[in-house]
């Protein structure tokens, strides 16, 4: 049986506390078999990096890491991941920050990837290989005369081409990710994009499934959007809402309901104008006032880059006027952290919200929106708000979309979901979560191994055509 090796930018290592508590870890609980095998970033940075590759084991995992120099870390991950890949890939080209310095050390660092795996590998491994960070890898790993089975996955957003064409060296990018045997992307909107992408700047028409020949080499797009352990976090917010966090939380909230919201503090996840909304709300739906407190967790992130120093404050100054205009000596509107919580503290939480608003500008997915779902009581359950430019919106169609640009919308929804009837809302809620339980962290990983253990190598004919 074919071994797996998972290869992400960062490897969370069983040493580090709390290195399973949420984000891939979690997805990948189920793929990640005893013999399986890990590769990446260490999280190490120093002045002279290190050749050598770290080995940890845990419950028949191997964790391999090596060390990235400072140089490295900046060009490779601060400045072009995320100065340019990043914003590129959530429609942000006004934040671009392309610097041809940066691109060289990000290709360099997936050289430095590629050689350092090279000596990991045996004949039959299987690669899957995770996000934006990594996407020249496979063209690297092939240079090196690896001819294993590869997968990527993109958990970013991907862009059509009048977007993803004004970076600098974006047919450097496409051809690295043709290099690929499987690429996976959440959505069909993704992959459709992907493949305008292929169509318009390689000349290549995909068939039907998403399939297409490059230089010889036979590549898929599929979808296969990421979810989560929705039995599992069901369990954990039952716990955790009868925990000491969740009933300080109740405790404090007096007679009154819970709205939250929860994410990295980044500029994709439209924090500004939910914050605005928020204002909006008790602006426009007086009623609410001291009956409902809004939760935001934003843990921070990234914070080296300009643009999220100037995103922090400007949240800062939003929280100020609103808390300022609406506050009563016993009553807070918004309650806003900027440091993480665990994730099962988090699950207690949303079983105590009655709305859930998840608005990002732009998202990959969201998983933040499932895991609301599965923490509610079905008796009882809470109405998630959710921006019609999340990846989940393709398959949460019951919950309340909105346009994430649009503060006053988002209010309206507040006050809307607040009002639901009760029927109405077990009715969504029934609906969303049949879904959340089909579309689980363990049929994502199912779904792509299979495409990437058992290839189909007879695509329909796709169209070649030389670009003139």
């Amino acid at each position: 049986m074919s071994r797996l090796v998972v290869v992400s930018n960062r490897v969370p290592l069983p040493s580090e506390r709390g290195a399973k508590a949420g984000g891939l870890a979690v997805a990948l609980a189920d793929a990640l078999q005893p013999g399986s095998v890990w590769f990446g970033w260490s999280g190490r940075r120093s002045s002279r990096g290190s050749a050598t590759t770290h080995i940890q084991r845990s419950e028949g995992i191997t964790y391999a890491t090596i060390d990235l120099t400072e140089a490295d870390y900046h060009s490779f991950y601060v400045n072009f991941s995320n100065g340019a890949l990043w914003p590129l890939l959530h429609f942000r080209l006004g934040l671009l920050d392309f610097r041809s310095e940066d691109y060289a050390g990000y290709r360099a660092v997936n050289r430095q990837f590629a050689a350092a795996l090279v000596p990991l590998l045996r004949p039959d491994d299987v690669i899957w290989v995770h996000d934006y960070h990594l996407i020249p890898l496979a063209m690297e790993l092939r240079a090196l005369g690896v001819t294993n089975r590869i997968g990527f996955f993109l958990h970013t957003p991907f862009v059509p081409p009048a977007i993803f064409n004004a970076m600098p060296r974006s047919s450097e990018l496409l051809h690295g990710l043709c290099a690929y045997d499987i690429i996976g992307f959440h959505t069909r909107t993704y992959r459709s994009a992907f493949l305008d992408c292929v169509a318009e700047n390689m000349g290549v028409h995909a068939d039907s499934e998403g399939r297409f020949i490059w230089r010889g080499h036979h590549v898929r797009a599929i979808v296969d959007p990421i979810g989560i352990d929705a039995d599992g976090f069901t369990k954990c917010a039952i716990d955790a809402a009868r925990g000491a966090d969740a009933r300080a939380l109740r405790d404090s909230l007096g007679k009154g309901s819970l709205a939250i919201g929860v994410d990295r503090l980044d500029y994709s996840k439209g924090l500004i104008n939910r914050f605005e909304a928020i204002g909006r709300f008790f602006a426009n739906y007086p009623q609410h006032r001291r009956q409902l407190s809004f939760l935001q967790v934003a843990a921070r992130s990234r914070e080296e880059q300009g643009s999220y120093q100037r995103l922090r404050r400007e949240l800062d100054r939003i929280v100020g006027d609103t808390n300022g205009r609406y506050s009563e000596f016993d009553w807070t509107p918004l309650r806003y952290m900027t440091r993480a919580v665990k994730r099962d503290t988090l699950a207690g939480f949303f079983r105590l919200s009655r709305l859930a608003v998840v608005t990002p500008l732009r998202d990959g997915m969201n998983l933040v929106a499932k895991e609301y779902i599965a923490a509610q009581d079905p008796r009882d359950p809470g109405v998630l708000i959710l921006s019609r430019f999340a990846g989940a919106a393709e398959e949460l169609t019951e919950a309340l979309q909105v346009n994430p640009y649009d503060s006053d919308e988002i209010a309206e929804a507040m006050h809307i979901g607040l009002s639901m009837e009760l029927e109405e809302r077990q009715e969504r809620w029934r609906s969303l979560h049949k879904k959340v339980s089909a579309n689980t962290a363990q049929r994502f990983c199912t779904v792509f191994l299979k495409h990437l253990v058992h290839p189909e190598i007879n695509p329909e004919r796709p169209t070649l055509r030389a670009i003139s």
